[in-house]
């Protein structure tokens, strides 16, 4: 099974999840301080995209409880920049998710990583 999808996230996402999670890294949530870092503006947490992820997994795997994961965040991930979350199942291994968020506009893959499901369940 491959899932994908397309997700825009915007400034109002950052700074929800902020307030939710506690981290109000300027970094997230105030445009004049990150217009003077090397990004520019403000990036996405690297939370928030797991989150966003977990969301569709637990959709296409509904009962499924999460056993384990490994992400990593090459690259930012901007308010406002359309990205495409795709899943799939490794070949062999179907409780193991591979996951990649990337921007759309450049290719740039923001997320990678892989996610074990705990065994059980229908997928």
């Amino acid at each position: 099974m491959t899932l994908t999808r397309t997700w825009t996230p915007t400034q109002a996402d950052f700074d929800l999840f902020a307030s939710l999670s506690g981290d109000d890294n300027p970094i997230h949530v105030d445009p004049e301080f990150s217009a003077r870092t090397r990004f520019g503006r403000t990036v996405a947490h690297g939370m928030l995209l797991h989150a966003r992820l977990w969301g569709m997994i637990r959709e296409a795997y509904p009962g499924r409880a999460h056993l384990v994961q490994n992400l990593m965040f090459p690259a930012p991930s901007y308010a406002d920049e359309a990205l495409r979350i795709d899943v799939a199942q490794r070949d062999g291994a179907p409780d193991v998710l591979e996951i990649t968020i990337t921007r759309i506009a450049d290719g740039t893959v923001t997320l990678t990583g892989e996610c074990k499901l705990a065994e059980g369940g229908a997928p």
